[in-house]
């Protein structure tokens, strides 16, 4: 397929005429398109736009999120689906993906494009040229970066395997073949470190600049395992001043503001409702959620995810999550317990107060609920018919699609209070503290590592760790910064890669459609082949020396 990239990026960047200030990558160049400084810019804005995607959820950026969201084990799916979203949230993955090819097909489409400008664009004619070089520079090494975490196998487990194809020209019968995870690493360093070095312009959030590609080095080499490089590059962004975390207030609304609004963003992609929204029906924030008529509301935060951050009440962050609760006829909440089986479905139970006591009934038997104090946190239980103490979670009850409560997952959504209009970050200043926090505790600096996950804790309004005494029982170091990795980034696209490439297992030990059918994964172990999706079968149909994955 890659012989049709350079006419596909010509045919997307002649399509799209819109006012360059009001729609971000948009503006395009129908005439003399590589010609000078305007067609570079206006071929440029088509990259970014071919990333992006368009207004029905396809595109380089929605398909990301897909592919590398839901085989994670923040998400729990309420159903099946034909969708082939299906078969990568089940690790039952096929060759013949349409998510993974739309994914496949718009990075190469740009890639191209990148290309295009980095071969006719002359460095050091003007600043602003320079800058240009380096956005493309910068959105190639994003593209394989990327790429190469879907197809290819973590770093850290080899770099002899195989990667994806490096296409670094625009030449349409240059068809190269896959290259190692090891050699993709290297271009996408080298290509990080060009645009760090070309681009010194300041512009808005919704393009590259030299922090952004900074801040993806930080990420890169912490996927390298080269820790001390990972602090270094964050520590750059950091300190530029150019950036600072939102306030623990305005935490909950971070993707609720208009990108340009937000000062901890350093990159993403920048949807507007004029351009960029079609009802909402087919955006990522669809399926998370049901808003003002809208969307699908399928796939729900996972029980996993919320024991999680419900052992810190007081966190912001749960405000990300939003309980669909039901109303009797005076439009009071109902209360309940609920808890797993364990065939891993919920069990909910309304509860009745008696002599001051809460009970419930299951089967014809009634329980009182107990509760006991567990640090600053008060646990709820039961005893059973064998005395055993059964863990409960007393709430109010709730909407539920096939027997699984809806939590509504808000963090693709709401955009400018449009109901799934939603900008997908790439970098933002949270994560640089995070990555140093992982690189410190990997270097042995416990110190270090909990000054950075402090920041992180106590902008999200809970209790710093003072030392590893504190640690929740069983966890060391390690555990607890990918823990607050999870809280922070949850539904961003980090998860299941940060759980492999530090060779944990994926523990999808609660409920969801992902333990129905034969042979469920209730873990994945990082060596597992359908860690990292098939090569989509109309690529090798096109190009058959592409080597299929395991």
């Amino acid at each position: 397929m890659m012989n049709k990239y350079i006419f596909s990026i010509l045919l997307a960047t002649l399509l799209i005429a819109c006012d360059i200030e009001r729609f971000p990558y948009d503006s395009i160049a129908s005439e003399e398109l590589f010609g000078g400084e305007g067609g570079l810019e206006s071929a440029t804005l088509g990259n970014y736009a071919l990333l992006k995607g368009d207004a029905d959820g396809n595109g380089f950026a929605p398909q990301l999120h897909r592919l590398s969201e839901y085989p994670g084990d923040n998400v729990s799916l309420s159903g099946t689906t034909t969708d082939p979203l299906f078969y990568s949230y089940n690790y039952q993955n096929i060759t013949t993906s349409g998510r993974a090819n739309n994914f496949w097909s718009a990075g190469y489409k740009a890639v191209v494009g990148c290309n295009k400008v980095i071969e006719l664009a002359t460095e050091g004619e003007t600043i602003e040229m320079d800058h240009l070089i380096g956005e493309n520079y910068y959105l190639r090494a994003l593209i394989y970066f990327q790429l190469v975490n879907v197809f290819g196998r973590p770093y850290s487990q080899g770099t002899s395997n195989l990667g994806v194809p490096l296409k670094t020209s625009a030449e349409i019968d240059d068809l190269p073949d896959r290259n190692t995870v090891g050699e993709v690493y290297d271009q996408v360093v080298q290509d990080l470190l060009k645009a760090e070095s070309l681009m010194t312009l300041t512009k808005s959030n919704s393009y590259a600049t030299k922090e952004a590609a900074q801040a993806l080095l930080s990420r890169v080499y912490l996927y390298m395992e080269d820790n001390q490089k990972a602090i270094e590059y964050a520590d750059k962004v950091i300190s530029s001043g150019n950036y600072s975390l939102v306030s623990t207030n305005l935490l909950p609304g971070y993707f609720n503001m208009n990108p340009d609004d937000n000062s901890e963003t350093i990159f993403c992609f920048k949807y507007l409702e004029e351009s960029d929204y079609n009802h909402g029906w087919y955006t990522v924030g669809s399926l998370y959620a049901n808003i003002q008529g809208a969307g699908w509301g399928e796939m729900y935060a996972s029980n996993s995810y919320l024991s999680l951050i419900d052992q810190n009440p007081e966190d912001v962050r749960r405000s990300f999550i939003d309980p669909q609760y039901l109303t009797d006829n005076d439009g009071n909440k109902i209360p309940v317990v609920y808890w797993i089986d364990d065939t891993f479905k919920y069990q909910f139970r309304l509860t009745f107060e008696e002599s001051g006591k809460t009970y419930f009934t299951d089967g014809d038997t009634n329980y009182e609920v107990l509760s006991e104090e567990v640090g600053d946190l008060t646990k709820y239980y039961y005893l059973n018919d064998s005395n055993e103490k059964i863990a409960l979670v007393k709430d109010f009850d709730m909407d539920k699609r096939n027997g699984y409560p809806k939590f509504y997952i808000l963090k693709a959504s709401q955009q400018e209070d449009v109901p799934h209009l939603w900008s997908p970050v790439v970098s933002r200043l949270a994560e640089l503290y995070l990555n140093k926090a992982e690189a410190f505790a990997k270097l042995g600096n416990t110190a270090s590592a909990l000054e950075n996950i402090n920041i992180i804790r106590e902008r999200a309004g809970i209790p710093a760790y003072n030392s590893a005494a504190e640690f929740p029982e069983g966890k060391e170091l390690l555990d607890v910064v990918l823990d607050e990795r999870r809280l922070e980034l949850a539904y961003e696209g980090h998860r299941k890669f940060d759980v492999f490439r530090n060779n944990k297992v994926m523990d999808r030990h609660y409920p969801g459609t992902h333990l129905n059918g034969n042979n469920p994964y209730f873990e994945v172990e990082p060596t597992d082949n359908r860690v990292i999706e098939y090569i989509p079968e109309s690529q090798i149909n096109a190009q058959p020396t592409l080597i299929q994955n395991d």
